[in-house]
């Protein structure tokens, strides 16, 4: 087992990727919290308590899991947790950021409060966590932390607050990367492709066909994105992250999906536009030289004048 004796918490661990991730992590040796609060895909609440069914599902088959109905939103209660997974095994050896709600409306009709809710569960949640967890494995000298993020993080439409949230994740983890390194503790961003209620449920398939009639999106990218597989293909490469087999791969962002795993180029400056002295670009020169210099090959991802 690649994980024997270790402790992890799963946040949004109670269903889809998250609890796939958890089961394997179980069978794998590793002792689980399951951090869910529980909720409807918008965050809003539904009743129920499925961090107390997934945590009863692992210890059935075998394994060992506890569950905590508190939300990554919560500061003080990220705290709570961290220092309850230290007290029941011992150890915070594993993070995974995974909790996520989805919110999707065009930034013109999108309230304030969808656009702070969203960024709160899948960017500051992150933060709440990981500054937790991060205390205490410094203290150990090892640590793993495995943030989940989304393809959305390139662009998309209808989803600004999440797109922008996924971003920041990008941006979060190699930063701290960088800070933990030193200490034994890598971090790590994994954009996950997989049908679940948050992903592929009939709202979102509606929507999809809706922008591939609209000319939003490709064929290639409908297809691609009706056709996913399960969770299951996700949790293999989280757990690899989290083994010590993975201790050398630090700050990277990898795109998995069913028999596919890939990694994201660093971002980089592709081309350069420089002028001789001190003088400052005029605009004349700029619009003569920006378009011949840094846009070759550039296509305007939405013209104007396209039907919505």
């Amino acid at each position: 087992m690649h994980l024997e004796g270790k402790a992890a918490i799963i946040t949004g661990g109670a269903r889809g990727v998250g609890f796939a991730i958890a089961q394997e992590m179980a069978r794998q040796g590793a002792r689980i919290v399951i951090m869910d609060p529980g909720g409807a895909k918008d965050g809003r609440p539904e009743g129920g308590t499925p961090a107390e069914a997934a945590a009863t599902e692992i210890n059935a088959a075998g394994g060992e899991a506890i569950a905590c109905n508190e939300s990554v939103t919560d500061h003080t209660a990220c705290g709570r947790v961290v220092a309850a997974c230290k007290d029941r095994f011992g150890r915070v050896d594993v993070l995974v950021n995974n909790a996520g709600i989805l919110r999707p409306k065009m930034i013109w009709n999108m309230p304030e409060e969808d656009w702070d809710t969203v960024v709160a569960v899948h960017l500051k949640g992150q933060y709440n966590m990981i500054h937790h967890a991060a205390r205490v494995m410094r203290e150990q000298k090892w640590g793993r932390i495995i943030n989940m993020a989304s393809e959305a993080w390139r662009g998309t439409v209808g989803q600004a607050n999440y797109g922008a949230a996924k971003g920041g994740v990008f941006s979060l983890t190699r930063a701290v990367a960088r800070e933990l390194g030193r200490y034994g503790i890598t971090a790590n961003t994994i954009c996950p492709s997989a049908a679940t209620r948050l992903t592929l449920d009939e709202a979102v398939k509606a929507g999809f066909r809706k922008r591939l009639e609209a000319g939003l999106i490709t064929r290639e990218r409908y297809e691609q994105v009706m056709n996913m597989g399960g969770p299951e293909h996700i949790a293999p490469f989280a757990c690899y992250l989290a083994s010590e087999a993975a201790a050398h791969v630090n700050g990277q962002a990898f795109r998995v999906q069913e028999g596919m795993v890939a990694i994201y180029n660093d971002p980089e400056i592709k081309a350069t536009l420089t002028r001789a002295g001190d003088g400052t670009f005029s605009i004349e020169e700029l619009a003569r030289l920006v378009p011949q210099a840094l846009l070759q090959g550039y296509v305007n991802p939405a013209p104007a004048g396209e039907k919505e």
